[in-house]
């Protein structure tokens, strides 16, 4: 269900069952916990410097393959609070910057996946949404802050209330998303944005990647930014990569990070 490859300095990490539209269970989530996992020693063993998640055929995640769950039978805490939880903090603090490709049904925990990822492209035509209110649940994977946080609480629950989809275009349009492109361009633009992150200066773009999420979660003010940001440029003004860097400036030629 789960496919990893490393080449090249990208880990690509493939949602293979395109014959449910890549619903998940536990199994698959425990199933990309490893590639996760795998991907990161990768880094530390210096062959990854980034990641690129996708879905197989013509979804990239419909959620949680609900066609497999009992009435009754389910323990939605656990599997959510146990299983899930716990893989999307893994995804975030992912140590290299991550790249999902998104196309067709982006529900549920699908949209939980893309919450996680550093920069999500998606298809113009992908279907992002809540679903919800038909099934007698509520929206999760983090879909209750992303859409109060980006587009306020009116439309939040106008989309909450009556199930209704966004386009991919009109999720980037919103906020929610880095780019929207036609699908057929999806994943070539991908691999060449993580392949662009993958010659960069990994040490930098980790302590963006952690910066912003502090901002995010911890609320920083303005001052309280820069003093991260000074803090941080001290630490990498000793790094070899600005030493590559300078050395590259002046020199006129490219700089290559990490060789």
């Amino acid at each position: 269900m789960v496919r990893l490859t490393i080449a090249d300095g990208i880990a690509d990490v493939v949602l293979d069952a395109p014959y449910r539209l890549n619903a998940v269970d536990a199994q698959a989530l425990d199933d990309l916990a490893a590639a996760y996992g795998a991907a990161a020693a990768g880094v530390r063993e210096g062959t990854v410097r980034a990641l690129v998640l996708r879905g197989e055929g013509r979804a990239f995640c419909a959620g949680r393959n609900l066609g497999a769950i009992e009435p009754g039978a389910d323990d939605a805490f656990a599997f959510l609070d146990s299983t899930l939880t716990p893989l999307l903090r893994t995804m975030a603090d992912f140590p290299a910057p991550t790249f999902a490709a998104a196309q067709g049904a982006c529900l549920g925990v699908g949209l939980g996946l893309l919450i996680a990822t550093d920069v999500v492209y998606v298809a113009e035509d992908a279907k992002i949404g809540s679903p919800f209110a038909n099934l007698g649940l509520v929206l999760d994977s983090g879909g209750h802050w992303l859409f109060t946080e980006r587009l306020g609480p009116h439309r939040a629950l106008d989309l909450m209330y009556t199930g209704d989809l966004m386009t991919g275009a009109e999720a980037v349009t919103s906020g929610l998303f880095s780019r929207a492109v036609p699908a057929a361009d999806l994943l070539a633009l991908t691999r060449a944005k993580a392949a662009r992150a993958a010659r960069g200066p990994l040490q930098s773009l980790v302590a963006s990647k952690q910066l912003v999420g502090r901002i995010r979660d911890e609320r920083l003010g303005l001052w309280d930014a820069i003093s991260g940001e000074n803090d941080v440029q001290g630490v990498l003004g000793a790094s070899d990569d600005y030493r590559e860097g300078l050395e590259a400036f002046r020199e006129k030629r490219a700089p290559r990070f990490g060789y």
